[in-house]
């Protein structure tokens, strides 16, 4: 497995190459994500009467999701939130709070009560510390039905039968080997977008809260700024996929949206990475599907 490229030449031609042929990878999730994307705060028409919930208790926002019972997606909403880091819940109030109105929000949106929902947690926190998740949503009036990791939730969507999974959050990147569609082994390191929103944020002297907000609203390429963060997570990557014969790493999280984050992650790993659109919204609505 090549671990880097060795000169910068080399590594812009793959970041050409690797940027032209993503388009043709996960047809499938690519479709679902755009058009879960039309359906911010805004529900989909053709709904079921049925609805599968999920709330995604991210490091910056917290997002909640709805699919109907053939899967597609439905509803979502997000609210800027820090309350919790690297997955564990460190404003339990704010937290709630926070699901409370999305909650209500949802509620007028689609005409329904929210009576249950699934939840997240990055692999590597405890199982102690995870059930806060669960207590988080019962506390704002919801039903946990069921609590995942969120490299599982990312599974839910993504349906891959053979690669890694990788979700950036806010303070972690885990990875999850798939192997004949099951998740064979799973890992959790520290280390995700929070570290990219310093970078950036020291390099153009704006703030932290701002940086964060250029960088997932990608309009903007700083991936020249990035690129040293960007390798920091392809290296924890690598060290997480071990010796699995991993032939594709695909992307999941809202830090991934830096343009050229996959094709920089595909030189320094040697292995080919896919980023989708809308990346943000893969492990939010994994989570619903759950």
């Amino acid at each position: 497995m090549a671990l880097a490229v060795s000169d910068e030449h080399g590594a812009l031609s793959m970041l050409a190459r690797t940027t032209s042929s993503q388009a043709t990878a996960g047809v499938e999730a690519t479709a679902f994500l755009e058009a879960a994307a039309t359906t911010f705060r805004s529900p989909a028409s053709d709904s079921d009467a049925t609805l599968s919930f999920g709330i995604d208790l991210g490091t910056a926002t917290i997002v909640l999701t709805a699919v109907d019972q053939q899967g597609g997606p439905v509803y979502w909403d997000s609210l800027p939130c820090q309350a919790v880091r690297d997955g564990v819940v460190v404003n339990f109030g704010d937290a709630v709070a926070a699901v409370r109105q999305l909650k209500t929000t949802a509620t007028a949106a689609l005409d329904r009560e929210i009576a249950a929902a699934a939840t997240a947690f990055p692999p590597g926190v405890p199982a102690a510390e995870a059930r806060a998740c669960r207590y988080v949503l019962e506390n704002a009036g919801i039903t946990c039905r069921q609590l995942v990791d969120e490299v599982t939730a990312a599974q839910a969507l993504l349906q891959l039968t053979e690669g890694a999974i990788v979700d950036v959050g806010g303070g972690s990147t885990g990875v999850g080997v798939v192997m004949n569609g099951a998740i064979i082994a799973l890992d959790d390191e520290p280390g995700g977008g929070h570290h990219l929103d310093l970078i950036l944020a020291g390099a153009l002297g704006i703030s932290i809260e701002e940086a964060e907000e250029r960088k997932r609203r990608g309009d903007h390429d700083y991936s020249h700024i990035l690129r040293p963060g960007i390798e920091r997570i392809a290296s924890s990557i690598v060290r997480q996929i071990g010796d699995h014969p991993i032939q594709s790493i695909h992307l999941a999280g809202g830090a991934v949206r830096v343009p050229h984050a996959a094709s920089i992650v595909t030189a320094f790993s040697g292995i080919k990475a896919w980023a989708y659109p809308h990346s943000e919204l893969v492990t939010p609505f994994g989570i619903a599907m759950s």
